[in-house]
């Protein structure tokens, strides 16, 4: 170390000129001309204990009290309604509501059952709850740099050989050992002090960004047990209508084998044979689009349960029942969804994050204040010495002091970066305010999607019982010789029209009061009482992987009263 840095360097050797000074033997004080040489062994570890200890105490105190640069974090002002838009609808009640199994109101116990599974065999969720532990595990890191940042066990076995014509041993006798052989074995520790809070601040971000993957996760929960129900949904819905487009292309069937017998009579025409087999061809061409349409959505829930692409028959049984939603849904009020939502809180925790590297960023503006430390043991074969002397207690060495380095040319580095800091901070600010909006716009949205969805299937149910009536007075208008074959085959096209149209705003109805739970950030609540990664993950990662304690749940997020103090980091 540098004697400018105030650090002390204490050597042993043998007090001859011209010897090399890394020999054992007497003891003394090297570039610290305010020391006398004279002062006794004794006197010095007194004074160096002294030293030290008061240096660990200001050092431990300036690292509590101290300021820390950068900006506190402050929750930006964000535009929230006061009511939603539909509050005036009697489906709609703003009283305070239980999300947590909002799945339920439907009463259909296979989608429970669905939920149930899709929690615990879903990979992106168990993806995001590894991405907790990462978080966790990074929080450990910056904890680490709170302390002591290096502490190394070190040795090392050189052979030395000087040239005769170099400055050291320049007008020395012949007798000069000019080759030698030189070991040594020690521990070395340097502590930065966190003097302007720059990893205090750093524990902050990783504090945030921890908070910010659990957020992740439950925003990942809340997206699945809506993807699992709307799926399932979809399949019923889908269900429905090929079943409507089968029975319908029964009847169109039985139309067409009347107007062939009738045309084999001479009673009718040939045009009216082929427009009864051209209604029922187009209705058989839809039936393989929807069985398309079913497997498609039968492989997306395979997949939302962590299987292979299968028809689900042992999940779903037979049944093609729409699950029918309540007539009313509680909502809350808008303020509710900066609470409740996982992807508004991980958005200002995203927020929180960057806002504390802002402070580490302009910690370095200013100078870096450090304590650094040596002790070992060192041994050469100049003279009478030898390697083996290495094992003695004279062989000791040792240094101590503290330090500073402050980077005052940076040429705008430093400056730049806590610039690139700062934009990127007033980025994710604006990011939560729109993500406060954009949330507002799903609960609306799906909330108009849930209402009009069922004034719609009012309609769609009274225009299937008039198609369906329509339908048979056509048929005995047509044997009765009172219309022409061309009403029945009208008739039959719209009852088919009408029915899959009421099959479908029957499906259109939940799902949009899915997506009314989805956006109101229904459904994390599932994993509360439970962890993150499930106990064969936790099993496989701990056989690969030391975790220490980090496995355990209570571990995943930090207590308040932690993220306001020093925590001992994790080992």
């Amino acid at each position: 170390m540098h004697p400018a840095r105030g650090v002390i360097i204490v050597c042993e050797r043998e007090n001859r000129p011209g010897e090399n000074p890394f020999i054992p033997g007497r003891r003394e004080f090297l570039d610290l001309p305010s020391i006398s040489e004279n002062m006794t062994y004794k006197n010095w570890q007194s004074d160096f204990r002294s030293l030290m200890a008061g240096l660990l105490a200001c050092c431990a105190a300036v690292a509590v009290s101290c300021a820390k640069v950068g900006p506190d974090y402050l929750r930006p002002p964000t535009s929230v309604s006061q009511n939603w838009l539909e509050a005036g609808d009697r489906r709609i009640q703003s009283s305070p509501v239980d999300y947590r199994a909002w799945w339920k109101l439907f009463h259909d116990p296979v989608l429970d059952r669905i939920i149930e599974h899709a929690y615990d065999e879903n990979l992106t969720l168990k993806m995001a709850g590894v991405r907790v532990l990462e978080a966790r595990a990074q929080l450990g890191v910056a904890v680490g740099n709170l302390y002591p940042q290096t502490q190394q066990l070190s040795g090392s076995l050189e052979f030395d050989r000087e040239s005769a014509k170099s400055s050291s041993t320049a007008g020395i006798s012949g007798g000069v050992q000019r080759s030698f052989w030189v070991d040594q074995a020690g521990i070395g520790a340097a502590w930065e002090i966190d003097f302007w809070g720059k990893f205090r601040r750093a524990i902050e971000s990783a504090d945030s960004s921890l908070l910010a993957a659990m957020a992740d996760y439950d925003s990942a929960l809340v997206s699945l047990t809506a993807d699992a129900a709307n799926s399932y949904i979809q399949i019923r819905t889908l269900s429905r209508r090929l079943r409507i487009a089968r029975e319908n292309a029964e009847v169109q069937k039985e139309s067409l084998k009347i107007a062939q017998t009738r045309f084999k009579g001479g009673t009718t025409s040939e045009r009216d044979v082929e427009q009864a087999r051209t209604v029922l061809y187009n209705t058989l061409a839809t039936i393989p689009t929807l069985q398309a349409q079913l497997r498609q959505a039968q492989n997306a829930l395979s997949v939302l349960l962590g299987l292979p692409p299968s028809d689900l028959q042992d999940i779903l049984e037979t049944s093609d029942e729409i699950p029918a939603p309540p007539p009313q849904v509680a909502v809350g009020i808008p303020a509710d969804l900066i609470r409740r939502r996982p992807d508004v809180r991980s958005a200002e925790f995203q927020a929180m994050a960057q806002s504390a590297q802002i402070g580490v960023a302009k910690a370095d503006l200013f100078p870096a204040f450090s304590l650094t430390g040596s002790f070992g043991f060192l041994a050469s074969t100049v003279g009478k010495a030898g390697l083996g002397d290495i094992a003695t207690f004279s062989a000791r060495t040792a240094t101590a002091g503290p330090g500073f380095s402050w980077d005052i040319l940076n040429y705008g580095r430093i400056t730049n970066n806590v610039r690139v800091q700062d934009a990127r901070f007033q980025e994710l600010l604006l990011s939560y305010r729109n993500t406060v909006l954009k949330a507002q716009q799903e609960v609306e949205d799906s909330l108009a999607g849930f209402l009009r969805a069922q004034e719609s299937a009012d309609f769609y149910a009274e225009s299937s019982s008039a198609a369906k009536r329509s339908l048979d007075l056509a048929f005995l208008q047509y044997r009765g010789g009172s219309t022409d074959f061309t009403t029945v085959l009208t008739a039959q096209q719209a009852l088919l029209t009408a029915q899959d149209n009421f099959a479908t705003a029957l499906g259109s109805i939940s799902t949009n009061l899915v997506g009314v739970y989805r956006a109101l950030g229904g459904g994390w609540e599932l994993r509360e009482g439970r962890d993150v990664i499930s106990e064969d993950i936790r099993k496989e990662m701990a056989r690969r992987t030391n975790w220490g304690n980090l496995l355990t749940p209570a571990s995943h997020l930090p207590a308040e009263q932690e993220r306001s103090t020093i925590r001992p980091p994790d080992w």
